[in-house]
């Protein structure tokens, strides 16, 4: 079976692309001009570049090639979409008929058009399951009683930040929230949340309530614990089983010579906020 992959920004689409070839399948990389590293060429076997708004092209593309089966990996950031692309007649009439044009409505209605031609988008993790967050302490150093605190309270409030699909992280002091997510992405909130009240910051990056893993699923890499150094954060907590974690023995060694610790929270704490 030949699969396809959507390639966003960031490493997302290159570790997809080795996890498929370690798993001996076949990829076919579709390249957002807008978003995606141009070195993915140096890794895949087959990229064919669209533009944000080509949804037909990539959908012909893939049927020609005979995918059936198609993983979304990399963000495309949601301004990009109202950048004044110009979108084909395809996307046109998938935006003409969205309810609303929110994270999950956008994505979703690509990937109902997609299966309309025979194409399923499945679980961007597919190929890369290993990557997933554990559940509890990733980092030697567990939370303090103070960082435990801000991450119950954290949790309440990026859940229902999730529930409303609005962003994956809060920022958190002293039981107060400091920063939330919208369409910026998590290291600027990290940077913003330093601006408004640098040091001892707790961040608390969530799965939605009922996470769809076919799309938008919470990623935290080096970046994070930088960005997060430079804003005098001491804690990160992720969901486990719903959160990339990329570069992770690099992340973690950054987090513990920072004096940074790391936890996965189950799912089941969650669905109680």
């Amino acid at each position: 079976m030949r699969y396809g992959l959507i390639a966003g920004n960031g490493r997302f689409p290159f570790l997809v692309i080795d996890g498929a070839r370690r798993a001996n399948a076949e990829l076919s990389v579709v390249a957002i001009k807008e978003e995606t590293d141009p070195d993915i060429e140096k890794f895949a076997d087959d990229v064919l570049w669209v533009g944000i708004g080509q949804l037909g092209k990539m959908i012909s593309h893939f049927k020609k090639l005979g995918v059936e089966k198609a993983i979304m990996a990399g963000q495309v950031k949601h301004v990009q979409i109202f950048s004044g692309a110009l979108p084909d007649l395809r996307m046109v009439k998938m935006l003409w008929n969205l309810p609303r044009r929110n994270t999950d409505a956008l994505i979703g209605g690509v990937a109902a058009e997609m299966a309309k031609e025979g194409i399923e988008l499945i679980d961007s993790t597919y190929f890369i399951q290993d990557l997933l967050a554990p559940e509890g302490a990733i980092t030697r150093r567990k939370p303090s009683k103070d960082e435990a605190a801000n991450i119950e309270y954290g949790l309440h409030i990026a859940t229902e930040l999730g529930r409303l699909d609005l962003g994956q992280t809060v920022v958190v002091r002293a039981k107060a929230c400091v920063a939330i997510e919208a369409m910026e992405g998590t290291d600027a909130v990290i940077r913003r949340a330093g601006e408004l009240a640098k040091g001892k910051l707790t961040v608390v990056k969530v799965a939605k309530p009922e996470q769809d893993m076919r799309f938008d699923v919470p990623v935290v890499g080096l970046p994070t614990v930088e960005n997060m150094i430079a804003a005098g954060a001491t804690c990160l907590s992720v969901t486990a089983g719903k959160t990339l974690i990329f570069d992770r023995d690099e992340m973690v060694a950054l987090a513990e010579k920072n004096g940074i610790c790391m936890v996965g929270t189950a799912d089941t704490v969650l669905s109680k906020h």
